[in-house]
């Protein structure tokens, strides 16, 4: 969880997984992979909350409390930079999005 606590202190100051997890209602791990998703989403074409909904299988409204959480759309910039080492964010550019992209399925 260390590198999404990180993560959240940049994007959202003092919240870390286990709290934005209690808050919403769901395991740190469910929180880690929604951020993932969400900040993977946020440069696909398309509604970000629904597709990370269908990749997770986590409800949109949960998906839009955390997004709240994280500071909405324009945080989701920082998430998807961070997790992806940029825009576009494969594995081969060093970013760790294309990694938990094979762990959640996208390739």
């Amino acid at each position: 969880m260390g590198l999404f606590d990180g993560l959240l202190g940049q994007i959202a100051g003092s919240t870390d997984v286990a709290n934005l997890a209690a808050k919403v209602g769901l395991t740190p791990e469910q929180v880690e992979q929604a951020i993932a998703a969400l900040g993977q989403q946020h440069t696909a074409p398309g509604d970000t909350v629904a597709g990370a909904a269908d990749q997770t299988g986590l409800p949109t409204d949960t998906l839009q409390q955390i997004l709240g959480h994280l500071g909405g759309e324009g945080a989701l910039g920082k998430v998807a930079a961070i997790l992806g080492g940029g825009e576009r964010g494969g594995a081969e550019q060093g970013g760790i999005g294309g990694i938990l992209g094979g762990l959640f399925g996208k390739s």
